[in-house]
């Protein structure tokens, strides 16, 4: 179809459509460009500047997430050129009237064609001049530079490549709205085990450090990320080349400008074994370069660790919470530092059971009592207290240690730690969970905060946010998270919070959250106001998404982007792992204190197995 004399101001239009062969597409004056012209732009429905409907020429197509361009020449000859983005395709048959019409033109008995329509939501319009497209303009897909400019990639000064369009070429965000400079946090949603949110989490960091997009070399050595492991041991194996990596997995690595490989410098920490009293991390997957984390009963007592003891969501609404911070400043006040333990009293205190005898004791003597609560607090209040309080031995006590020397490097410092740091909490139950993810956090937040620079920037990636920050109740946890969130940027520290359900999640973390990624959804939550970011289309898309898929949305574009990105190069289990770098060929057991094994086995009784000399 060759069609002379188009809209705009009389200039001419030469473009071959509907042969099967995707024709120049542009006007003779040149505003057009020299993409592939791909239909017209629709005079059956309304055209506005944000939202126009294109017919795809016959023999050719447009799917969803297509970028296309047009041009409107104004009077006077001055070119607007709107770019945008396919939320919407459909096909119908016009020439007919009924449903049981499509038998009939199946069969050639009634004369009807095929014509298909795109629903284009605009991205850009260069100059900002807000004009509708006119009815019959050439409109083509966009590429090259086209392309960079529909989706704002052209005004990235720093981007970081997040993976790949339907079009086959990269698709980035903007590396200002992660690390700080104009924003920072990211908030990703998904169905567990197939919305792949832990993994695109892995990717971001791994794009964010390998693109060199966070500052010269130096900068980014120091840039640092922890990691919290809630789930198996797959992010042990972060620093194993990945055995599965193939040449098409490596030619979609160079093609983002990334090289292929594990993360360079990979710290890795794990709780004790229960019952274990020489302190070897509790692994099972991995036996080398790991190192446990726990906290002495003096540092327990002295940096007020107890309310995160107390961590659920529900505990700071009831009356006892009065009563746990009452005890744990009276214990920063009268404990002494005793070779790991601590001397209240008189009294000895060497492991967590103890000291939490001790607290009982004290509390149910009405003589003590006033001393550790305040004279204010009913019996009742303090039962309440101590009925959790006596629950949590079975759970804390390997993490809270008075048997073990305290010279040994215990505690988690990203800081002197390398690049990345990864806690293994999977084998710990829930409070314990929360208590060391509390601990933590509000560790690394004050430490940025006395340094009083942004840089270098702590990433924290935590899966299973809405647990530990849920829309409902306060907690100690939620109020470091929400700190985060809302100080986090101008301290340099960036949360990366992985969740199911982002309904459930405190409102002013996903409102702080410049990228919103989302992966696959089930119908209830994808209908909540807090996926309002996605078009009607990628709502329903969502639902279908496939592993590795996933719905991005910055602030720089006004339509998320649909990204694939590739497959890890590194490991994320056991059976995919290579050969481990040579700085981790150390066991699980000599990568303690060996004469911290020796002392625990004057203690008591330990195989001569597990001495690592």
């Amino acid at each position: 179809m060759t069609r002379a004399g188009g809209p705009g101001d009389g200039a001419a239009y030469d473009v071959q459509l509907g042969d099967g062969h995707l024709g120049n597409g542009h006007l003779n004056d040149g505003h057009l460009g020299d993409g592939p012209a791909i239909g017209r732009v629709l005079g059956t429905l309304d055209a506005t500047p944000l939202q126009f409907w294109v017919a795809v020429s016959p023999g050719a197509y447009l799917q969803l997430d297509d970028v296309v361009v047009t041009t409107r020449v104004l009077p006077g000859g001055a070119p607007v050129t709107i770019s945008g983005v396919v939320t919407q395709v459909r096909a119908r048959h016009e020439g007919a009237s009924f449903d049981s019409d499509v038998f009939a033109i199946a069969d050639g008995t009634l004369p009807a064609q095929i014509q298909e329509a795109a629903e284009i939501t605009t991205t850009r319009v260069e100059p900002e001049v807000y004009v509708p497209p006119e009815p019959g303009a050439v409109v083509r897909r966009a590429g090259g530079s086209e392309r960079d400019g529909a989706l704002y990639f052209d005004r990235m000064d720093k981007r970081i490549p997040i993976g790949f369009g339907r079009d086959g070429e990269p698709l980035y965000i903007n590396a200002e709205f992660l690390d700080g400079t104009r924003g920072a946090h990211v908030s990703i949603s998904g169905i567990s085990g197939v919305a792949t949110k832990t993994s695109f989490a892995t990717w971001l960091l791994y794009a964010a450090f390998r693109s060199g997009v966070l500052g010269g070399a130096g900068e980014t050595t120091n840039t640092r990320a922890l990691i919290f492991n809630v789930k198996g041991e797959d992010l042990l194996f972060l620093d194993h080349p990945n055995t599965r990596i193939d040449e098409t997995v490596e030619a979609a690595y160079a093609k983002l400008g990334l090289p292929v490989g594990p993360f360079p410098d990979v710290q890795v920490y794990a709780p004790p074994r229960s019952g274990d009293p020489t302190g070897a991390p509790d692994v099972a997957s991995r036996m080398t370069g790991v190192d446990a984390f726990y906290w002495t009963v003096a540092e327990f007592c002295i940096e007020r660790l107890l309310p995160f003891v107390f961590a659920d969501a529900d505990d700071d609404r009831q009356q006892y919470t009065m009563v746990v911070h009452a005890v744990a400043a009276h214990l920063a006040r009268v404990a002494e530092p005793a070779d790991g333990g601590v001397v209240i009293d008189g009294r000895r205190v060497g492991s967590y059971e103890d000291l939490v005898d001790l607290i009982q004791d004290r509390l149910l003597d009405e003589e003590t009592r006033p001393d550790w609560t305040g004279s204010a607090v009913g019996l009742g209040t303090v039962n309440a207290f101590l009925r959790r309080l006596i629950s949590s031995k079975r759970d804390l006590s390997r993490l809270i240690r008075g048997d073990l020397p305290t010279d040994r490097p215990h505690g988690v410092n990203t800081a002197e730690s390398k690049q990345v740091t990864v806690v293994d909490l999977h084998n710990l139950p829930d409070r314990a969970q929360r208590f060391v993810v509390g601990v933590i956090l509000k560790s690394e937040f004050e430490r940025k905060e006395k340094s009083g620079t942004r840089k270098p920037l702590l990433f924290v990636v935590l899966d299973e946010l809405n647990k530990y920050a849920p829309r409902d109740g306060t907690s100690p946890i939620k109020e470091v998270l929400l700190d985060i969130a809302e100080r986090g940027r101008s301290l340099g520290v960036v949360l990366i919070g992985a969740q199911q359900t982002a309904s459930e999640v405190e409102r002013r973390i996903l409102v702080n959250s410049a990228i919103k990624v989302t992966g696959r959804l089930d119908a209830a939550e994808v209908s909540r106001p807090e996926y309002g970011f996605l078009p009607p289309a990628q709502q329903k898309r969502a639902l279908i998404a496939k592993p590795g898929t996933m719905f991005v949305n910055q602030p720089d574009i006004p339509v998320p982007l649909v990204a694939e990105f590739p497959f890890p190069a590194w490991a994320t289990r056991h059976e995919e792992a290579g050969t481990p770098p040579a700085g981790t060929l150390r066991s699980a057991v000599t990568a303690t204190d060996a004469f911290a094994v020796v002392a625990a086995a004057r203690r008591q009784t330990v195989p001569d197995d597990e001495i690592p000399f």
